[in-house]
């Protein structure tokens, strides 16, 4: 089994699991059990993809398929603003911006596993 705790991603990944834990505390009633449940839900479930990428010989389908769950994921912050669940709009900003961090992370973790395109070759050249 491959270590993981060490990787920037997965601490970014757990420290937005454990900010939603405590962000959804603050929604209404209504927000908390149903948007709330959603966000927490789908912020472990990120901590869980970077696990299962870090465990993989072929990382690319994994971290393909958590770029994808991190976009179904801003999906569901994008809701929560748009239905005032969060108490303040600094709070909102900061889920983004935390959510924007892994999936920047994420996306040079894919590009450093791609190939070069021939297009990129000829242009060093």
């Amino acid at each position: 089994m491959a270590r993981y705790e060490h990787l920037p991603i997965y601490r970014d990944a757990l420290n937005l699991a454990v900010h939603f834990e405590k962000i959804v505390a603050n929604f209404s009633r209504y927000h908390k059990y149903t948007l709330g449940t959603e966000l927490r839900n789908a912020s472990r479930q990120a901590v869980k993809l970077v696990i299962h990428a870090n465990n993989q010989t072929d990382k690319l389908q994994a971290l393909q398929a958590l770029r994808e769950h991190l976009e179904e994921l801003l999906l569901l912050i994008r809701l929560a603003k748009e239905v005032q669940a969060f108490k303040s709009f600094n709070a909102y900003s900061h889920v983004v911006e935390l959510t924007a961090k892994v999936c920047r992370q994420n996306e040079g973790w894919l590009k450093s596993l791609r190939p070069p395109r021939q297009d990129d070759k000829n242009k060093r050249a």
